[in-house]
């Protein structure tokens, strides 16, 4: 391609809304373009990338065993009431009606429609097991669309779905799906962990998540470096171990703590360590209030605490301070077990139920109590966790330390089991005749957020690194000066020589300043550099790769092979 023709707006400075160097970096090399918030457009370098991951996706998926079709984005309202999803699955679902006042939505997901697609001609255990699979565009209305293609409205997404004759088929086909993913990570470069994730709206009973690790990563990953543990924040279980004393119960005391409302200030104010206090944390649910107490020195995880009440999190949130008020009849900072002024739903942590002695907000603004103790000053529903981890927290699984680090999710793998088959009545005849529902598995790539996630492991302040997997182009050809006619002859020889070997090749044949070739080259991040310039007439040229810099002459005629040479490297085919 001859960078004089290709459409490619690059820009010297990042917009103001682009926080992240993938948002910065995919916008000023000209490959993505806002249209509203949350919602871009793939220009030609950028979608070369897509395409690039898509294949890559493909191959795998094929190798797997899975079959690829396509299926709209817009769902049949009815689908979704069937599954019990279209008034839980929250705001985040965009909803439309057709001319005849027919409701639909636009596919967030594709659980339903999958199971819709082979209920109907799936019907005998000969048929099973069955894997299939689509790469296309999702929509969902997030509150907050930020970073670019991270967190966006419209993304492109390859999702599978396998159907399975039992639980035992199901884990199998998780395993070839787990593995597919593992090669298609690896194949893209990516640095990624493998960790337990919380199945959420999706249903099911296990899952996992593929993190590409990065410090501007939406998500915590929680993991051990002394075993194979790993698991998103969400997920992580904690062990916390409250010191066992052999201190007597002693009598509750009300104490005045004037402005005394955080943890912090309490410490400071008891003079106590901050494991000795009750932290109590009101929230509406479905507009209903609850109380949930946790030890003073932890922080609530509110997936945790929206699983065990079985509610989405979008019916979730903090409560206001007139709410608090009217429940507590205090100020927000004073809440506590004991005295409400309601009759409040209280979950009270595992860990709070072996403290003894600590101490709580009063239920009066301005007042704490002291020496409380679960089981005689007052009870609720006990929940085994509902901590967020920490790091330095005891790994659940060896017992040595929680580390923490951030993650991109990349990728996703759920066992769904029943849930959509038997609410769908999608089922089978098994060997005997006996009908019984087809057992499901999901699993995600996010095409568009990997893009996004390779560009933030592989960037430096000029701009993008691409490794040559994915990159747009494999080589660029930079002529210095085109007026010069032996550059230009040279160029030109070397871009139809790599062309025709089936390399991908830009050649910059612009009117331009050395300078802003170069820079341009740096910000695009194409892996392989050919530079034409004042040895033109040796037939010397200069090979440097993008992610080194460093600048070797070499004869023209010895280009092809250092080329060879990268791919192997890098375990590619010419």
């Amino acid at each position: 391609m001859r960078m004089s023709k290709l459409y490619m707006p690059t820009l010297r400075e990042a917009p103001s809304e682009a926080e992240i160097p993938s948002h910065q970096l995919l916008v000023r090399g000209g490959m993505i373009r806002k249209l509203v918030s949350g919602i871009y457009s793939y220009l030609p370098l950028g979608y070369r990338v897509i395409r690039k991951i898509e294949n890559i996706v493909r191959e795998e998926m094929d190798n797997a065993g899975s079959q690829e079709l396509l299926m709209s984005a817009i769902q049949p309202k009815e689908l979704w009431e069937a599954s019990g999803r279209w008034g839980n699955y929250g705001p985040e679902m965009f909803k439309l009606k057709d001319r005849h006042m027919r409701e639909f939505c636009l596919g967030p997901t594709h659980e339903e429609y999958f199971t819709f697609v082979i209920r109907d001609e799936i019907k005998s255990y000969k048929q099973l097991p069955l894997n299939l699979y689509q790469i296309q565009t999702k929509y969902r209305d997030e509150k907050r669309p930020r970073f670019g293609l991270i967190r966006a409205r419209e993304f492109i997404m390859k999702d599978a779905y396998s159907f399975d004759r039992d639980i035992e088929g199901m884990k199998k086909s998780y395993k070839q799906m787990w593995e597919a993913y593992d090669k298609i990570f690896t194949r893209l470069k990516i640095k990624y962990k493998v960790v337990e994730g919380d199945s959420g709206a999706m249903g099911g009973n296990q899952s996992h998540e593929f993190m590409a690790m990065s410090e501007v990563g939406e998500s915590l990953v929680a993991y051990c470096n002394n075993c194979d543990y790993a698991a998103t924040d969400e997920k992580a279980k904690v062990v916390y171990h409250v010191e066992k004393t052999d201190e007597e119960m002693k009598e509750i005391e009300k104490v005045y703590t004037p402005d005394v409302t955080t943890i912090d200030d309490l410490v400071e104010f008891f003079n106590i360590d901050d494991n000795k206090f009750g932290k109590a944390l009101v929230y509406k649910v479905s507009g209903e209030p609850v109380i949930a107490i946790i030890p003073g020195n932890r922080e609530l995880n509110e997936t945790k605490l929206c699983n065990y009440l079985k509610v989405p999190e979008h019916e979730l949130e903090l409560a206001d301070e007139e709410t608090i008020k009217k429940i507590t009849g205090a100020d927000k900072g004073f809440t506590g077990p004991i005295g409400l002024k309601e009759n409040v739903k209280i979950l009270v942590d595992s860990r709070i139920t072996q403290m003894k002695n600590i101490v709580v907000g009063g239920n009066e603004t301005n007042y704490h109590l002291i020496n409380v103790n679960y089981g005689r000053d007052f009870t609720g529903e006990v929940v085994e966790d509902l901590l967020l981890i920490a790091e330095g927290d005891i790994c659940p699984k060896c017992g040595k330390s929680i580390l923490l680090d951030r993650g991109i999710e990349v990728g996703n793998i759920f066992q769904l089991g029943t849930k959509y088959s038997e609410s769908l009545k999608a089922t089978y005849l098994d060997e005997s005749g006996k009908e019984k529902p087809i057992v499901m598995g999901s699993y995600g790539v996010g095409v568009s957020r990997t893009m996004a996630a390779i560009v933030e492991q592989y960037h430096d302040e000029n701009g993008i690194i691409w490794p040559l997997v994915v990159a747009p182009y494999h080589v660029i050809i930079t002529i210095i000066n085109v007026k010069n006619q032996e550059q230009r002859e040279l160029g030109e020889k070397l871009y139809d020589q790599l062309t025709k070997r089936g390399l991908e090749v830009l050649l910059d044949d612009r009117n331009e300043r050395a300078g802003v070739k170069f820079n341009d080259r740096d910000l695009i991040g194409i892996p392989i550099r050919i530079t034409v310039g004042k040895r033109a007439n040796e037939n010397v040229v200069e090979y440097s790769l993008r992610k080194d810099g460093r600048n070797e002459n070499i004869l023209a005629e010895d280009v092809m092979s250092k080329i060879e040479e990268q791919f192997k490297k890098e375990g590619l085919k010419l």
